[in-house]
């Protein structure tokens, strides 16, 4: 049951989306509405997406996060959260980020796939991924989340765009057959020094399952993951804040490296 009116929905998709745009801290917005539920959660985010559509900004993928058991039970939450990619979010590997757009950047690895086929929950799981999986390609995302200190609750995330700002692909891509991706080892260096490890089964045991997980909660809205979809699957690593004048890079067991500098 949603408990705000379209007039607030708008409201606060507007402050949102200025304070991201502005690179400006936002106010916890459940602060002012204490009764706010995850369908007015969705809402806004549907509402800030419409606002970069309708300005010829164009959707560039999907998102999903809190896909870690850790991240889960730190945040009290049953089920990881999506968002959406927008166009400008894109950066190239091996390019710079410019941080005086963004407010407290943070970095994560992850293994994200691009779909050849639709999928369309309920009932999407693993296999129904993996067979509609063009290929998975590694990469770097960059959370931003607005609100002051990065301190949040749920629903105030997932009307932030679950803390969307930027991405970074890496060149090398493989068919879902050629890595196994639940052992995939990832490295991060932050100026050179290793500071995260991991490997694909933190995301929910199988990267896969968070694509199946997507599919499955799109599914009950009607929507689907249209075939050509970027689907940034959630953090392999824990994220690690980054500032003006730090160089990342990350490797992946199999598929190369994904770097980056801020500037």
């Amino acid at each position: 049951m949603s408990t705000l009116d379209t007039t607030q929905i708008a409201e606060l998709a507007e402050y949102l989306e200025t304070c991201e745009l502005e690179a400006k801290d936002a106010q916890k917005i459940t602060d002012r509405f204490p009764d706010m539920d995850f369908e007015d959660a969705y809402a806004i985010q549907y509402a800030i997406r419409q606002r970069k559509l309708d300005r010829g900004t164009r959707l560039a993928g999907l998102k999903v996060g809190l896909t870690s058991r850790a991240k889960m039970k730190q945040m009290g939450v049953e089920t990881p959260i999506y968002g959406f990619l927008a166009d400008y979010f894109d950066r190239p590997d091996g390019g710079e980020i410019e941080t005086d757009q963004l407010i407290h950047p943070k970095v994560e690895a992850e293994i994200a796939f691009v779909t050849k086929a639709p999928l369309k929950g309920p009932g999407v799981h693993v296999g129904n991924v993996l067979a509609a999986t063009d290929f998975v390609i590694p990469a770097v995302e960059i959370i931003d989340s607005r609100y002051e200190n990065f301190r949040f609750d749920l629903i105030s995330v997932i009307a932030d765009n679950a803390s969307s700002s930027r991405f970074v692909l890496g060149g090398r891509a493989a068919r879902p057959d050629e890595v196994d991706m639940r052992t995939l080892g990832v490295v991060m260096e932050l100026n050179g020094e290793i500071v995260e490890l991991g490997a694909g089964a933190a995301v929910l045991g199988h990267p896969a399952a968070s694509v199946a997980l997507l599919a499955n909660m799109l599914g009950e809205r009607g929507e689907e993951i249209p075939a050509g979809t970027l689907i940034l699957t959630g953090g392999v690593t824990a994220a690690v804040g980054v500032e003006k004048g730090d160089a990342v890079n990350v490797r992946f067991q199999d598929l190369g490296s994904v770097g980056m500098r801020f500037v």
